[in-house]
C-alpha cells in the first residue's frame, strides 16, 4: 500500500479554490490534477488523497464556490428590508458578480456523469428555492402580485441560466446590461411589480452606463464588486 500524502498543510478549501481557479482558466478538459496541485502548492497525490477524479474535483469545486457565493449574498441581503430590493439584487449579483464558467463545464458533465447531474441538481434546488423565498415574502408584504412564487422563481433562474451562458461567451447581442434589463422585465411582468428594468434598457441602448450607474444607487453593495474587479 503506497504511503499516505503529506497533506498535513493542504486544506480541502484550499484545493478547492486552486481547482475552480485553474478549471476557469483552462476548462476541465485540459486540466490535471497535477496543475491543480501545483496550484495548491502540493501534490497530485494529495490532491487524489480527497478526490477521486476530474470529475468529482469539478462539482466540488463549483459547491465550493456557490457556497462562498451565497453567504456573501445572505449577508448583503439582510441589509436590504424589501423584498423587492432583495430580488433584485439577487439577479443583479448573479449577472455582475458572477462568473458562470464553472457552471458551463458542469452543465456539459451532467450530461453523462451522474454525480455531475446531482450536483447540477442540488444547487439548482437550492437556488430556486432561495429566490423563491424572497417571492413569497414580498407577496406577505404587498410588494409582489398572487402567482406561484415555485414556477416564478423556476422561469427567473432558467433565464439567468441561459443568458448567462450567451454573456459568458461573449455573444454581442447579450451584454450584461442587456441580460439584467431581460430578467428583471421577466419578473415585473410575473409579480406585476416595478423592480427598475427600464434603467437597463436606457443603459443597453446608449452605451452611456447609466445601467451602472442606476445599480449603485439602489443597491451600493455592487458598486464594491465592481471596484474589485476594475482594480484587478
Amino acid at each position: 500500500m503506497s504511503p499516505r500524502p503529506q497533506i498535513d498543510h493542504i486544506r480541502r478549501p484550499q484545493l478547492l479554490r486552486a481547482a475552480a481557479e485553474v478549471i476557469v482558466e483552462r476548462g476541465l478538459a485540459s486540466t490535471r490534477i497535477a496543475d491543480v496541485a501545483e496550484r495548491a502548492g502540493t501534490s497530485p497525490p494529495a490532491v487524489l488523497y480527497w478526490f477521486r477524479s476530474k470529475d468529482e474535483l469539478l462539482a466540488e469545486a463549483l459547491t465550493f464556490d456557490e457556497e462562498r457565493f451565497s453567504v456573501e449574498m445572505r449577508e448583503r441581503i439582510l441589509l436590504l428590508e424589501r423584498p423587492r430590493d432583495q430580488l433584485r439584487f439577487m439577479i443583479e449579483a448573479s449577472a455582475e458578480e458572477y462568473d458562470w464558467t464553472l457552471w458551463i463545464e458542469l452543465w456539459a458533465r451532467a450530461l453523462r456523469d451522474p454525480a455531475s447531474r446531482q450536483a447540477r441538481q442540488r444547487l439548482d434546488n437550492r437556488w430556486r428555492e432561495e429566490i423563491a423565498a424572497v417571492i413569497r415574502a414580498g407577496q406577505g408584504a404587498g410588494e409582489f402580485g398572487d402567482a406561484d412564487a415555485d414556477e416564478v422563481a423556476l422561469l427567473l433562474s432558467s433565464l439567468l441560466d441561459g443568458l448567462a451562458v450567451q454573456a459568458t461567451l461573449q455573444d454581442p447581442d447579450v451584454a450584461r446590461e442587456r441580460m439584467l434589463r431581460c430578467v428583471l422585465e421577466m419578473a415585473e411582468s410575473l409579480l406585476d411589480c416595478e423592480l427598475g428594468a427600464a434603467a437597463y434598457e436606457t443603459a443597453a441602448g446608449d452605451g452611456s452606463g447609466a445601467a451602472k450607474h442606476a445599480v449603485r444607487e439602489t443597491v451600493p453593495h455592487l458598486a464594491d464588486a465592481e471596484l474589485r474587479r476594475e482594480l484587478e
